[in-house]
């Protein structure tokens, strides 16, 4: 196996009775880094602080993972201008923030009959977050409820909420 010591300097060709005992002498432990390597590749380093750093670094890319994040809003048939205009403020929040926004238009018993009123809900909807965002499924009708799911633009970061 090839041996690497602890500053990064190759130490040659070892078998892995002589590299163990190198590593002993130095007090150091012999850990296997390229497995699938031909030879495998070790280095002589303290374990304890290998694994720590390890740790650290994985810890790190997590920090730096984006995970994102759907939210809902929802209306009905008969939903007031007021509020249409309050809640797409909100999902224009939620797109500015990197968030996914499902509207919903929720149908209750006799609204069945008005689908047509939701669908044009939806549209003025998209319409009005178009600058911030792209439609990623088309308007659907799911049972009692019709939805769309828009996703934020690449690079659109305003703050509308604080004009």
């Amino acid at each position: 196996m090839r041996v690497i010591d602890s500053a990064g300097d190759q130490l040659g060709v070892f078998l892995v009775a002589d590299a163990i005992r190198l590593a002993r002498s130095k007090e150091l432990d012999l850990v296997e880094i390229a497995p699938k390597a031909e030879p495998p590749v070790c280095k002589i380093i303290d374990f304890g602080k290998y694994k720590y750093e390890m740790q650290k670094r994985e810890k790190t890319q997590k920090k730096n993972q984006h995970v994102s994040v759907m939210k809902e809003i929802r209306f009905h048939p008969n939903t007031d201008s007021h509020d249409f205009e309050f809640k797409t403020k909100h999902a224009i929040g939620f797109l500015e923030e990197g968030n996914k926004v499902k509207a919903v238009v929720v149908f209750k018993g006799r609204e069945m009959a008005y689908t047509s009123h939701g669908e044009a809900l939806l549209n003025q909807f998209i319409e009005k977050v178009s600058e911030y965002s792209k439609v990623e499924s088309p308007l659907k009708m799911e049972g009692r409820n019709m939805n769309v799911i828009v996703v934020p633009q690449k690079g659109k970061k305003k703050n509308i909420i604080n004009k």
